[in-house]
């Protein structure tokens, strides 16, 4: 199978529209307004790179894409227009049939869980996620920077908060070294992560995280895994819906090799809402994801933006993106009329119609098309009828989708979280250790001469920012970002004598115990 047809013409249409798998990753838009066949558009792809033994990755925002999971049938109410479209534009070998799909949702009600760490995210998308200002993202990259030399690792919410109390501890220790480190920051950051804690950013962060290999698996018969992420709910925090998406073209961009131009993607992902990538997006993120949208297809990965406007997706983006679907857009008021004309004048013309009232013109299941052809040429514009779906044509019922779920080949790998000890439980440690020292000093027979090294330098890891760098964590065998950290060094005794005195005495327990209470409050 050499391509994907995306549908034909009749009367007044223009040729075949073919998707040449050689250039599908040569990335792509499918644009339109509210209700003019955005969604069925995506269906058909999906199923065509499906069919080709291509794994395809998309957001069902409004839970219709769920019906890929189910083969449609003669009895739906539009089965006969289905048929007449099929035979107008002359898709012979139209059949009603299933997809591979398998399901995923962040809060694992819909679908598999799906996870990150805090430390493979980083601090550029967290930033972006929390809204932080360029100070505030600075305290966060030094919390970064310090969980990597102290041996702290992030995996969850709660070790950064931990982590970030710990940099607020030591926040004069940290500026002499890293540069202004303010507590009014690392407050608002707190209250930053809060908000997205109570917004349900809790599910997104934790192990097992997901392996992208399991996105790109082959059904048994040859046909590629459709991965369904459910959207309908994530949507209501658009800034984490448009941040996950983004770090998962992120890390897709870093873990897979070079392929040069193979003669089929290795994966095809579909970023429906794109404008929400972009709204209010620093430049810094504009320029990664525009360097991602470059570099990508060279690894075999296809990328596919859905939104309402083209205007909606930055120029440089925008100018990537060759294979294109465009349904009706409607000119009410003069900002529609200017995204209008620029939409039209992005296609390559064709003589025989004036492409801008084409856009503004087709109906409901019709669209203005342009293809990349031989040698990645822009094919001429044509007006095209959108093949019918094989798939059902919206949502499958939820007992559909529970037997599906419990037959999916990774039942089970992710549906239980796992708490290994990081950051959050290595300060816990560390503080409790110090706390006991604290007594075993103030009761001990001897005094403060007599506390063992151990436990002065327990209490300095505890309560002081150690400036020795650690050794760099251990990657080898290990996903990126998710390695175990080795074990930190001991640190210097410069500080010890000092410390000796307070040990010593009811102000070390007192210190101590508010390390305690300030970084371990019941949860």
């Amino acid at each position: 199978m050499d391509g994907i047809f995306v549908g034909g013409g009749g009367a007044g249409y223009g040729e075949r529209q073919v998707l040449d798998l050689k250039y599908a990753n040569r990335h792509g838009l499918i644009a339109g307004a509210t209700g003019t066949g955005k969604t069925v558009t995506l269906q058909i792809l999906a199923e065509g790179f499906s069919e080709a033994g291509v794994p395809v990755f998309l957001s069902d925002v409004k839970g219709d894409l769920s019906g890929l999971a189910k083969a449609g049938s003669e009895g739906f109410k539009l089965h006969e227009a289905f048929v007449g479209r099929a035979a107008t534009i002359g898709f012979e070998d139209y059949h009603y049939r299933d997809t591979p799909a398998v399901f995923w949702d962040m809060f694992g009600a819909q679908g598999h869980p799906v996870r990150t760490t805090v430390a493979e995210m980083g601090p550029l998308l967290i930033a972006r996620l929390l809204e932080l200002t360029e100070a505030q993202e600075g305290v966060l990259n030094i919390a970064f920077r310090l969980s990597d030399e102290q041996g702290l690792p992030l995996l969850d919410l709660k070790d950064l908060q931990a982590l970030l109390v710990w940099v607020g501890e030591n926040a004069k220790e940290l500026s002499l070294r890293y540069g202004n480190v303010s507590t009014a920051s690392v407050g608002a950051i707190q209250r930053r992560l809060l908000v997205l804690e109570t917004q349900g950013g809790t599910s997104l962060f934790g192990e097992p995280a997901l392996e992208l290999a399991d996105l790109m698996r082959l059904a048994p018969d040859g046909r590629g895994q459709v991965n369904i992420l459910a959207a309908d709910t994530l949507m209501a925090s658009p800034r984490l819906y448009a941040t996950f998406l983004l770090w998962l073209l992120s890390e897709l961009f870093e873990d897979l090799p070079e392929v040069g131009d193979p003669d089929k993607p290795k994966l095809v992902f579909f970023f429906d809402e794109a404008h929400l990538l972009f709204d209010g997006a620093p430049k810094a993120l504009v320029d990664k994801v525009e360097q991602v949208a470059r570099l990508i297809r060279s690894k075999g990965v296809g990328v596919y933006f859905i939104s309402q406007n083209p205007d909606d997706i930055p120029e440089d983006i925008l100018g990537q993106l060759g294979n294109r679907v465009q349904h009706a857009l409607r000119a009410f008021t003069a900002r529609d009329k200017k995204a209008l004309r620029m939409a039209a004048e992005t296609y390559r013309p064709n003589p025989d119609f004036d492409t801008e009232t084409a856009i503004r013109e087709v109906g409901v299941g019709e669209a203005v098309t342009s293809m990349l052809e031989r040698k990645g040429i822009p094919g001429i514009v044509q007006r095209t009828l959108i093949r019918p779906p094989s798939s059902q044509l919206g949502p499958i019922s939820a007992e559909d989708r529970a037997a599906l779920m419990a037959a999916s080949p990774l039942a089970g790998k992710y549906d239980t979280a796992v708490d290994r000890a990081s950051a959050y439980e290595m300060l816990k440690q560390r503080a409790e250790a110090a706390a006991r020292a604290a007594e075993e000093a103030e009761n001990g027979a001897g005094g403060a001469e007599e506390a063992p090294d151990e436990m002065i330098r327990e209490y300095n890891r505890a309560r002081r920012y150690d400036p020795t760098p650690k050794a760099a964590p251990r990657t080898t065998g290990t996903r990126r970002g998710s390695s175990r950290y080795s074990k930190p060094e001991s640190i210097g005794e410069a500080l010890g004598q000092a410390v000796l005195k307070e040990l010593s005495g009811t102000t070390g327990k007192r210190i101590v115990r508010g390390i305690l209470g300030s970084i371990f409050k019941a949860r």
